[in-house]
């Protein structure tokens, strides 16, 4: 096995010498497992994957998530369609955000291929939870301890969301199924949690599906997720991926938050994303 494995800054690693594309053989699926949960965000370069192959490595991980709010590919309904188009404004992910928060049962993770990008510009940025929960202030730390919050769509992926945008050329013309939205639940989740895989402790709440904490009043929920979104923003728990051709990035919505930066006006960018079916947090 000729793997290398090298940190990406202050989040996640690089994993070189492996192509996705081919059958992997037991030593390398459980050298991607072992940094997967320990970094909770992995990536490659220079893969060259067809759909099919992308859909492949993603099932090695555990069931695929049809994304109910993302348009999807025309061929694979696995995968959901990440598309921005020269002239429109907004960006899909352009806010800090865990994908799937708002489920019963979060989502493992996703595998993001990179289809077509913007000559500069588009990059990703990571935070990592295992960091943030680490780094908590005492006080914080001793404030949140055992403390649960509401995760929600809605607000999101609602009706009411929609309305709120009034710009077909936006976001709004490429998320759909508002109906499903408003009927869909809130989950409660504790603000931290120990993590299913690897058993490290880490902040699971976000500023796109966290509308409130348990227990508090509002201004006192508001307040005290406001403090905790400050902290996990702290510059020493960020990097940003730069996407080249043949990039792939796979992460775990336990462990870390994403951002897609919006700053390529006027050109294309096309992801294909796979979402990968978690496990109860416990």
């Amino acid at each position: 096995m000729s793997i290398t494995i090298r940190n990406h800054g202050r989040v996640g690693v690089e994993i070189l010498g492996v192509d996705l594309g081919k059958a992997l053989a037991a030593e390398e699926i459980e050298a991607i497992r072992q940094v997967f949960e320990q970094h909770g965000v992995v990536f490659f370069r220079d893969q060259a994957l067809s759909e099919e192959q992308h859909i492949a490595f993603a099932r090695l991980w555990g069931g695929i998530n049809i994304n109910r709010f993302f348009a999807a590919h025309p061929r694979y309904p696995e995968i959901a369609l990440v598309l921005k188009e020269p002239h429109q404004q907004d960006n899909i992910g352009g806010g800090w955000h865990t994908d799937h928060s708002y489920d019963a049962i979060p989502a493992l993770g996703s595998v993001l291929v990179a289809r077509e990008l913007p000559p500069s510009g588009g990059a990703t940025a990571f935070a990592s939870m295992y960091a943030a929960h680490d780094g908590l202030p005492a006080r914080l730390r001793a404030r949140i301890e055992g403390l649960n919050a509401v995760h929600s769509a809605r607000h999101i992926f609602g009706s009411y969301a929609r309305e709120e945008i009034k710009d077909s050329d936006t976001r709004a013309g490429r998320i759909g199924n508002a109906a499903l939205a408003d009927v869909l639940e809130d989950v409660v989740h504790p603000i931290v949690l120990r993590h299913p895989l690897s058993g490290k402790l880490a902040i699971f709440v976000n500023p796109a599906f966290t509308t409130r904490i348990v227990g508090l009043e509002e201004e006192e929920s508001r307040d005290l997720l406001a403090e905790i979104y400050a902290h996990c923003l702290s510059p020493g728990f960020i990097e940003d991926f730069e996407w080249q051709p043949g990039s792939v990035a796979f992460w775990d919505n336990r462990a870390t938050w994403h951002f897609a930066r919006n700053d390529y006006p006027g050109y294309r960018r096309e992801m294909h994303r796979i979402t990968i079916e978690g496990a109860p947090l416990g």
